[in-house]
């Protein structure tokens, strides 16, 4: 069985930064991209990153560019998010996720592998 596992998440001032993790078991890690998203309260889902298989290639959200990196370790099995310059606005549940493949997409569709989410709270 497939196991997603985010942690990280929790309460930061505007300006400060946070760092995502998400540890996966149960399917070989290295061969599929992986991708965050999040969900603000009354808010649909949105994509916030993605990293292929070897970690070569990104994809970013136009408004986390700049301010949150996206990387992984398939030694450990693990996908990080760092984030920095944190907004109010970044307020929300954010969810790793696994991929069908091996390049990085920003389409939900193509995920079939989904945490449970990790919160994060920005406010002063």
């Amino acid at each position: 069985q497939v196991q997603l596992v985010e942690s990280g998440g929790g309460l930061a001032q505007p300006g400060e930064s946070l760092r995502l993790s998400c540890a996966t078991s149960g399917r070989t890690f290295t061969g599929y991209a992986m991708g965050w998203f999040r969900q603000a309260p009354g808010k649909e889902q949105e994509f916030v990153a993605s990293i292929s298989w070897g970690g070569f290639s990104t994809y970013y959200a136009d408004f986390v560019k700049g301010r949150f990196a996206i990387s992984r370790d398939n030694a450990k099995n693990t996908l990080v998010l760092q984030m920095n310059s944190l907004k109010p606005e970044d307020t929300a549940l954010y969810y790793c996720a696994m991929t069908r493949g091996q390049e990085p997409t920003i389409r939900r569709d193509d995920y079939i592998y989904w945490g449970q989410g990790t919160q994060v709270s920005v406010s002063s």
